[in-house]
C-alpha cells in the first residue's frame, strides 16, 4: 500500500473564546494519495474550513499529528511553514484573493518570486499554468476587466504554478453562477486526470461527486466516507 501524501492522526482543534471552549475538530483520521480526489462535506459550522486550513499550515491543530510528504508539519516554526506552502500546497479560495493592482500574469507569477527563481523561468512556468487553465489571451488584463469565472481560471492557474504536491480548495465555485462553476468544476477534473491531487471543501453535493472519495464532517468528527459505490459510516 502506498505511503499517503497526506496522514492525519487524530487532530482534534479547540478554539477559546471568552473562557468557553469550541471543539471545532474532534479526532480527525484521515489520509490523501498521491493523484486522489478528495472533497469534504457537510453543514455549515462542521469543521470543514479548519480542517482545510489545518491541510494547508493556515493553521495549527490543538492536538494530533500531520504528516506532508512523509514529513511531520504540525509543529514546524512560522518560517518552515511558509516554506512547505509556497514549494508544496497550492490554494484555491472561494473569493479568488487576486492583487488588484497586479495583472493576471503578474498574480500568477507572484509565487514564483519568493522561490529566488530567474525571470525567464518564472514567465515560462506562469505563461503554461495560465495556458493549462485557457486564459493565456488575457496576460496583461487586471482581475477588475475579468469575470468571476475567469479571476477564479487565474487562481487555480497561480495554485498549479508552483507544481504543487496537492490543490486545496475551498468552495471554488461559491462566487461563480451554476455556468461559471460547472467550467470551473470542469477544469479541477481535468487537471485531476492529468494527475494533480486535489482535495476541496463543498457543500454541493454536485460537485462533491466529482471527486473520487467524499469525507462527511458533522461536528468536527468524520461520520462517513463515500468512496466509489460505498458508503462507510465512521460512527459504526
Amino acid at each position: 500500500m502506498p505511503t499517503p501524501l497526506i496522514h492525519l492522526d487524530g487532530i482534534t482543534k479547540v478554539f477559546l473564546t471568552d473562557e468557553v471552549e469550541t471543539h471545532a475538530l474532534s479526532g480527525i483520521h484521515l489520509h490523501i494519495n498521491k493523484g486522489e480526489y478528495v472533497s469534504i462535506a457537510g453543514p455549515s459550522g462542521c469543521g470543514k474550513s479548519t480542517l482545510l486550513s489545518i491541510l494547508g499550515l493556515l493553521d495549527t491543530p490543538t492536538n494530533g499529528t500531520y504528516t506532508l510528504n512523509e514529513q511531520p508539519v504540525a509543529n514546524l516554526d512560522f518560517a518552515q511553514r511558509a516554506r512547505i506552502r509556497n514549494r508544496e500546497i497550492g490554494f484555491i479560495f472561494q473569493s479568488f484573493n487576486l492583487i488588484g493592482d497586479l495583472t493576471v500574469f503578474e498574480n500568477v507569477e507572484l509565487p514564483l518570486t519568493y522561490r529566488g527563481l530567474g525571470a525567464a523561468e518564472r514567465r515560462a512556468a506562469a505563461q503554461a499554468a495560465l495556458e493549462k487553465v485557457g486564459m493565456s489571451h488575457r496576460v496583461n488584463h487586471y482581475p477588475s476587466q475579468l469575470s468571476g469565472g475567469q479571476q477564479q481560471r487565474v487562481a487555480v492557474a497561480r495554485a498549479l504554478v508552483g507544481n504543487p504536491s496537492i490543490l486545496l480548495a475551498d468552495e471554488p465555485t461559491g462566487n461563480l453562477d451554476s455556468k461559471n462553476g460547472d467550467a470551473v468544476m470542469d477544469l479541477l477534473r481535468n487537471l485531476h486526470r492529468e494527475g494533480a491531487t486535489i482535495c476541496m471543501v463543498t457543500h454541493d453535493p454536485r460537485f462533491a461527486r466529482h471527486a473520487d472519495r467524499t469525507i462527511h464532517l458533522f461536528d468536527g468528527r468524520v461520520v462517513e466516507e463515500h468512496e466509489a459505490d460505498t458508503l462507510v459510516d465512521s460512527r459504526a
